[in-house]
């Protein structure tokens, strides 16, 4: 497969490969499109199974990001990386260096930040070589750390959807079923079992299981999470997660979660409108992070950043009522609300705005 034959190629502005045999980095960086900024997104840092299947993500993730900051109200272009490898056995300040002078090397269309296998810690060792990373602020009592950001954005999502779905303001007494307890999903947990409700969750990793029981939450088998009966199903792990296998086994009447790329096709938004499911589209519940991000490079404070995300709730009531009304599926009527924004907009010289 090359870039161009991708099913997941979107007029993608760029796509960049770098290997750098002393490290052993092997990344991408794909830049969807830069019209309201420089590109933002995270740096994903994952053992894939191909070199096709990092393409694949790296052009869906970037894809998403547009679409995400567009609706977030941000001025800001949609952009991803992956660096392919194991995070816990190959991680190391020679290929973080490396990875820095790969983004040097784009001049500043692109700028990144945390994602799944990278933390604060790699984001401030890549900045030892580039400046242009983010998620290193101190804004706020998180170090710059964009999850909880997250977490909070899905939080007020599922408050939307609980609200239009039941006519209910709260989730106290609900069952949400969180699928991953990692950076997201923990501080996801630990809001929702202080607001009332009772939490289902499964996780891979056991050091993620302890924190999250602590907290009060019950463990269920990964297998198992998607079809327990819950009020809401928050899938907060890795994507595609809402497939032909998986679709029908889903026992939830919502499903609002931090994960990018939940659905494996956009087919699967129509089959979960058919069976009468409100699905919050992943890339307006989950733009939390990028949101704070934007606060950390602004020069804002965590007041501001948290009233920022706060709207995320508003705009997906919107985005409910508008595909109630027009019997439209929830996806499609954000992604057009979202084209309308970017899609429209002049685009400013992205290496000034780049600078951070």
């Amino acid at each position: 497969m090359t870039v161009f034959t991708s099913p997941s190629f979107d007029n993608h502005e760029l796509v960049s490969f770098a290997s750098d045999p002393a490290s052993g980095l092997r990344a991408i960086i794909a830049v969807h499109n830069t019209n309201l900024g420089a590109a933002v997104g995270g740096c994903r840092f994952f053992d894939y199974a191909s070199d096709d299947e990092a393409l694949e993500d790296v052009l869906r993730l970037s894809r998403g990001m547009t679409y995400k900051s567009a609706l977030a109200g941000l001025p800001m272009g949609g952009g991803k990386s992956v660096i392919i490898g194991n995070p816990k056995t190959q991680k190391t300040p020679a290929l973080l260096h490396a990875m820095g002078r790969f983004l040097n090397s784009l001049g500043g269309k692109y700028i990144t930040a945390e994602d799944s296998g990278t933390g604060v810690a790699d984001m401030r060792t890549i900045g030892e070589v580039t400046p242009y990373i983010s998620g290193v602020g101190n804004m706020d009592r998180f170090g710059g750390d964009p999850s909880p950001y997250t977490a909070y954005g899905v939080y007020c999502g599922i408050l939307a959807a609980v609200k239009h779905k039941t006519g209910r303001d709260s989730v106290a007494d609900l069952t949400v079923a969180v699928q991953g307890a990692g950076a997201v999903g923990r501080f996801l947990i630990q809001r929702l079992i202080e607001d009332g409700a009772k939490v289902l969750m499964a996780d891979i990793s056991e050091e993620n299981l302890k924190a999250a029981t602590a907290m009060g939450a019950a463990a269920v088998s990964p297998e198992d999470i998607l079809s327990v009966p819950a009020d809401v199903l928050s899938p907060c792990a890795m994507g595609a997660v809402i497939n032909d296998r998986t679709l029908g086994l889903i026992n939830a009447g919502i499903i609002a979660g931090g994960a990018n790329n939940q659905l494996a096709e956009v087919r699967h938004g129509e089959m979960l409108q058919q069976r009468g499911i409100l699905y919050a589209p992943d890339f307006v519940i989950n733009a939390g992070g990028i949101i704070a991000i934007h606060h950390q490079q602004t020069g804002s404070d965590e007041a501001r950043a948290t009233a920022h995300v706060e709207e995320i709730g508003g705009t997906l009531s919107r985005i409910f009522q508008r595909a109630e009304a027009e019997q439209a599926t929830t996806g499609a009527v954000a992604e057009r609300m979202a084209e309308a924004i970017f899609g429209s907009a002049v685009k400013p010289d992205a290496v000034k705005t780049a600078q951070c």
